[in-house]
């Protein structure tokens, strides 16, 4: 019988290289960033964003969260608890992942 789908199921890890950003008390990885090559990275976002239209490396947009502007080409790709999340370049600071972009106009940069 095929194993049934649940919302807790882990996602495949990325094929990419990856260095460990945040551990527990432990000492244990609870966060990792993926490396994404610039010639890898369109076709990554093109594949996995999830919204119609993916935005385009050049693409600029405001990250709600940090209240910072930033290129799409910066964004990270980032695992935690099984889960891959497209994040924004402000992500380790402010939380802002791919849900948070916005479009720029009528936005105005935060002093940080």
């Amino acid at each position: 019988m095929p194993k049934k789908s649940n919302l807790f199921d882990e996602e495949p890890v990325p094929p990419f290289p990856s260095e460990p950003r945040r551990h527990n008390k432990r000492g244990q990885v609870i966060s990792e960033e993926f490396i994404i090559s610039d010639a890898e990275k369109q076709a990554y976002l093109d594949a996995n964003y999830p919204f119609e239209d993916p935005p385009k490396l050049d693409d600029r947009k405001y990250d709600l969260h940090s209240g910072k502007f930033f290129h799409v080409r910066d964004y990270k790709l980032v695992r935690e608890e099984g889960m891959n999340y497209i994040v924004s370049p402000y992500y380790y600071e402010s939380g802002g992942t791919v849900i948070d972009w916005m479009e720029p106009e009528g936005f105005e940069e935060t002093a940080g």
